[in-house]
C-alpha cells in the first residue's frame, strides 16, 4: 500500500471539510435538543385560552404543567423554545372554538403563524391588536364567525405572505366589510388573499389596489357583492395563478386584462353575472386547468382559441348562456376530468359520438340540454367516469348493457329523461362491477315499466334510490340506504314494514302515490330520519304518536292530502327540530296542541351564517320538499333549511287558537284555514314577524283583527276571509296593499274594502263591552274634573279675596230680599 505523506496535504484544502463536519456535528445535537417554550408566552397562551369557549375541550392539553411546545396546535423553534405558529383552525364542525381573542398573543414576539379559521367568534369584530404582530407571515382568520368591519390595522404586517378573511354564509346576517381597502397596498409581500364573502361594494378602486401586490399568486373574492369592474391599463400581478370572482354582480364584458395572465392555472368567473361573448383570447393561457363560467349570460358560441387549451382538467359551462350545436372541438380537450356543459338549451343536436372519446373524464353534465337521441355502447369507453348526469334531455332508447363496465360510477341520474324500458333491464344493464360502488340512482320521471325485483340486492353500496314502478318489500338488503325517493308513480299497497330495517335512512319520499293501510311501525327504528313525505296517498290512521317519541331528528314532515283521523296528539311537540308540517286536507279533528312552543326550529328565527346548516346534502343528494305557501304549491331545495312552515288546513278541527302559536318566531308560513276554529285570533299574533304567509280562512272566528297585524311588515298574503270577524281593519303598510278579497265574508271595513267606517257604527264583537266599559268610564271621569274647576273658579276667589266676598253676600241679601217681595204680592 502507498504511504500517504500528510505534510503535501495543505491547510487550505482540509479546513473547509473540518468545518463542514464541525457544522454537522452541532446542527445534530441542536436537532436533539429539547428546549422548553418560555415560561412568559406560556403564561401569555394560558391568558389566551381562558378567554376562549372551548366546549370541546379541544385544548385540553394545553396544561400549567406542561411544556406548552408540546400541546395540541402550538409550534416552537426547536433552537429558542419561542411559540412559532399556532394551528388552531377547527378540524370538525363539533369542535368550534369561540369567545375572545386575547391581545395576550402580544407577547409571542416571535410568532409568524396565526390560524384560528372555521372557528366561530360569534360576530365580534377582527381584533385589531392583530396589526401589531409584525413577525406574522400567515394569518388565517376565514369563516371564523368575524364580523363588522376589517381594521386596516393589518396593513402594518407588512412581512405578511398569506392573508385569508373569508367572511360568513353571503346569505346569512353576519357579514364582514370593508369600507377602505388602501391598507392593503401596503402588503408588498402578499402571494395568498382571499376576502371571499367579504363585502367590497364600497371599494371601487378594489381592482387597483390589488394591482398594487405584484407577489400575488392566489386572489379569491367570491360574493364580495361587487357591482364594478374597474378599467386597468397594465396588470402588476403578473405571476398570478388561481383567480375567483365569482358570485359578484358585475353585469358587465368579461375584461381583457384577464387573459394576459399567463400564468393562470384557474379561472372562476361563475355566477357573476357578466354579459355579452366570451373573448377568443384564450391562446396566451397555456397553463389553465380549471376554468368556470357558469350561470352567466354570455349570449355567445364557444371560443376557437379556448377549444385549443389542451392543459384544461376541468371546464364548467352549465347556465352559461351558449348558442349553437355543441362544437365538436371539445374533443380536442382530451385531458378533461369535468366537463359541466347543463343548462345551455341552445345546444340542440343529437348526443355526439365524440363525448365517449374522454377516457380521462370523471363528471359529465349534460342536464337540462336540448341533446337527443340513444345512449351508445361507445359509453363503456368512459372507463373513468363516477358521475353521469342525463337528467331531463330527450334520451330515448334502452340503457346499454355497455354501462355495466362503468366500474367507478357512483352517481347515475337520468330523471326525466325518457328512458324506456323494463326496470329489471335497467338493473341487468347496472348489474356489471358497477354494482359494487352505485350509490345514487334517481330515474324517476323516465317511461320505465315492471316490477322492483330483488335484483336490487346487489346494489349493496346504494344510497340514494330514485325510481318509478311498485314498491318491493325486501329494504332490508340495502342497509346503507341514505334516500328513497319513489314519489310520484302508480305505487300501490301497504307501505313496506321491511324499510323499518334502514338505520341509516335519511329522507324517504313516497309521496303522490296510491299508498293505502297505516303507517308501519318499523319506521320508528329508522331513527336518522330528517324527510319523511307520505303526501298525497291513501293512508289511513291516526297520528303515529311513535313519531314524536323516536325521530327527533325530523325537520320535515308531510302527511298531506291522505286519510288520517283522531286529535293531533302532544307526542308532535316532542319534534324539537321540525321545520316544515304538513297535515292538510285530512279528517284530523280535535283542538291544536297547546304546546306548540316546543317546537324550537320554528320558535327560533333561521339563520344561514353557518352554511353546512343551509342545504340538506345527503351524499350526492339534495334534499327537497313541497310546501303549499301564499296559495300555491313551491318545491324548494336550496334555500330549504331556512324555511319553516305549518299547514293544518282543511280538516276538523275544532277549539280556539292558541295563544302558544304566537311564540313560533321563525315561522313563514301559517295555513290554519277550512277548519272550525272558533273565539278571536291571538292578540299577540304581531310577534310572529317572519311572517309572509298568514291563511285563517273559513273558520269561524270572531271579535276585532288584532292591532298587532300591522306589525306583520313581511306579509305579502293574508287571507282572513269568511269568518265572522268585525270591526275596522287595522291600519299598515302591508295589510291595505292587499286584495280586498282577502277580507270578504266578514262584518270588516276600512281599506282595502270599499265599506268605509261609519262613526256610529256598533262595536266589533269580543272587545265592544269592554270598549263600552271603557267610554262610560271617562265620561264620568270628564264630568267630574269640569265640576271641579268651575267650582274652584267660582269659589276660590271668595276664600281669598275679601271684598269679593263682601260683594257676593250683598247681592245674595238683595236677590233674597226681591224674591220674598215677589212672593208676598203673589200671596
Amino acid at each position: 500500500m502507498m504511504a500517504v505523506d500528510i505534510s503535501l496535504i495543505s491547510v487550505p484544502k482540509i479546513f473547509p471539510l473540518f468545518l463542514i463536519i464541525v457544522t454537522l456535528s452541532v446542527s445534530s445535537s441542536y436537532g436533539n435538543l429539547d428546549v422548553p417554550c418560555l415560561e412568559s408566552e406560556k403564561h401569555a397562551l394560558l391568558s389566551f385560552k381562558k378567554g376562549l369557549a372551548d366546549p370541546s375541550n379541544r385544548l385540553s392539553s394545553w396544561d400549567v404543567e406542561a411544556d406548552c411546545c408540546k400541546w395540541a396546535g402550538v409550534v416552537c423553534d426547536n433552537l429558542t423554545g419561542h411559540v412559532r405558529e399556532l394551528h388552531l383552525q377547527n378540524p370538525y364542525v363539533k369542535q368550534k372554538l369561540g369567545g375572545e381573542v386575547n391581545p395576550s398573543l402580544l407577547n409571542l414576539k416571535h410568532l409568524n403563524y396565526l390560524d384560528l379559521s372555521r372557528n366561530d367568534f360569534g360576530g365580534i369584530p377582527i381584533p385589531t391588536f392583530l396589526g401589531s404582530l409584525t413577525s406574522l407571515g400567515y394569518l388565517n382568520l376565514s369563516e371564523a364567525g368575524f364580523a363588522g368591519t376589517v381594521p386596516h390595522h393589518l396593513g402594518n404586517l407588512s412581512s405578511l405572505r398569506s392573508l385569508g378573511l373569508k367572511g360568513p354564509s353571503p346569505y346569512g346576517d353576519v357579514k364582514l366589510d370593508v369600507e377602505n381597502l388602501d391598507w392593503l397596498s401596503r402588503l408588498s409581500t402578499l402571494e395568498y388573499l382571499d376576502l371571499s364573502q367579504v363585502k367590497l361594494n364600497k371599494t371601487p378602486n378594489w381592482l387597483q389596489v390589488i394591482n398594487k401586490l405584484p407577489s400575488l399568486v392566489e386572489l379569491r373574492l367570491s360574493h364580495c357583492e361587487l357591482d364594478y369592474m374597474p378599467p386597468l391599463e397594465k396588470v402588476n400581478f403578473t405571476s398570478l395563478a388561481v383567480l375567483d370572482l365569482s358570485g359578484n354582480e358585475f353585469h358587465a364584458l368579461i375584461p381583457r386584462w384577464i387573459f394576459s395572465l399567463s400564468s393562470l392555472v384557474s379561472l372562476n368567473l361563475a355566477e357573476s353575472n357578466f354579459e355579452g361573448s366570451l373573448p377568443d383570447m384564450f391562446w396566451n393561457l397555456t397553463s389553465l386547468r380549471m376554468f368556470d363560467v357558469s350561470f352567466n349570460y354570455l349570449n355567445s358560441t364557444l371560443p376557437n382559441s379556448l377549444l385549443s387549451v389542451n392543459s384544461l382538467v376541468s371546464l364548467s359551462l352549465g347556465s352559461g348562456g351558449f348558442e349553437g350545436p355543441i362544437p365538436s372541438g371539445l374533443q380536442n380537450l382530451t385531458s378533461l376530468i369535468t366537463l359541466d356543459l347543463s343548462g345551455n338549451f341552445d345546444f340542440n343536436s343529437s348526443i355526439p359520438n365524440w363525448i365517449y372519446s374522454f377516457r380521462y373524464l370523471e363528471v359529465l353534465n349534460l342536464r337540462s340540454t336540448l341533446l337527443h337521441g340513444t345512449l351508445s355502447s361507445s359509453i363503456e369507453n368512459l372507463t373513468s367516469l363516477v358521475s353521469l348526469d342525463l337528467s331531463d334531455i330527450e334520451l330515448r332508447g334502452r340503457v346499454p348493457r355497455e354501462m355495466g363496465n362503468l366500474c367507478n360510477l357512483r352517481t347515475l341520474l337520468m330523471s326525466y329523461s325518457k328512458v324506456e324500458g323494463d326496470i329489471s333491464e335497467l338493473f341487468e344493464s347496472l348489474s356489471g362491477c358497477n354494482s359494487y360502488t352505485l350509490v345514487s340512482l334517481q330515474c324517476d320521471g323516465c317511461q320505465l315499466s315492471g316490477h322492483l325485483t330483488n335484483q336490487l340486492e346487489q346494489f349493496k353500496s346504494l344510497k340514494v334510490l330514485h325510481l318509478g314502478g311498485e314498491i318491493p318489500d325486501c329494504w332490508q338488503n340495502w342497509p346503507n340506504l341514505k334516500v328513497i325517493k319513489l314519489g310520484n308513480n302508480h305505487l300501490s299497497g301497504n307501505i313496506p314494514s321491511s324499510l323499518g330495517f334502514l338505520p341509516r335512512l335519511e329522507s324517504l319520499h313516497l309521496r303522490n302515490n296510491s299508498l293505502s293501510g297505516e303507517v308501519p311501525l318499523g319506521l320508528e327504528n329508522c331513527t336518522q330520519l330528517v324527510t319523511m313525505d307520505l303526501g298525497l296517498n291513501l293512508i289511513v290512521g291516526s297520528f303515529p304518536t311513535w313519531l314524536g317519541r323516536s325521530l327527533s331528528n325530523l325537520k320535515i314532515l308531510s302527511l298531506r292530502s291522505n286519510y288520517f283521523q283522531g286529535q293531533i296528539p302532544s307526542e308532535l311537540c316532542h319534534l324539537s327540530s321540525l321545520q316544515i308540517l304538513d297535515l292538510a286536507n285530512n279528517s284530523f279533528s280535535g283542538p291544536i296542541p297547546q304546546c306548540l312552543k316546543n317546537l324550537t326550529a320554528m320558535v327560533m328565527k333561521q339563520d344561514s351564517s353557518d352554511q353546512i346548516f343551509y342545504s340538506f346534502y345527503m351524499g350526492e343528494f339534495l334534499e327537497n320538499a313541497f310546501v303549499v305557501t301564499k296559495g300555491r304549491e313551491f318545491q324548494y331545495n336550496t334555500i330549504l333549511a331556512l324555511l319553516t312552515s305549518m299547514d293544518l288546513s282543511d280538516n276538523n278541527i275544532s277549539g280556539e287558537i292558541p295563544e302558544e302559536i304566537t311564540s313560533l318566531l321563525g315561522l313563514f308560513s301559517l295555513n290554519l284555514s277550512g277548519n272550525h276554529l272558533m273565539g278571536v285570533i291571538p292578540k299577540e299574533i304581531g310577534n310572529m314577524e317572519s311572517l309572509e304567509s298568514l291563511d285563517l280562512s273559513r273558520n269561524q272566528l270572531s271579535g276585532e283583527l288584532p292591532q298587532s297585524m300591522s306589525d306583520l311588515t313581511f306579509l305579502s298574503h293574508l287571507n282572513v276571509s269568511y269568518n265572522t270577524l268585525r270591526g275596522r281593519i287595522p291600519s299598515s303598510t302591508q295589510l291595505q296593499s292587499l286584495s280586498a278579497s282577502s277580507f270578504t265574508g266578514n262584518g270588516l271595513c276600512g281599506p282595502p274594502l270599499t265599506q268605509n267606517c261609519s262613526t256610529n257604527e256598533a262595536p266589533p264583537e269580543g272587545d265592544d263591552e269592554e270598549g263600552v266599559k271603557s267610554d262610560i268610564e271617562w265620561f264620568y271621569l270628564t264630568a267630574a274634573f269640569g265640576f271641579v274647576i268651575g267650582f274652584w273658579i267660582i269659589v276660590g276667589p271668595l276664600l281669598f279675596k275679601k271684598s269679593w266676598r263682601d260683594t257676593y253676600f250683598l247681592f245674595l241679601d238683595e236677590v233674597w230680599k226681591r224674591i220674598g217681595n215677589c212672593l208676598g204680592r203673589s200671596f
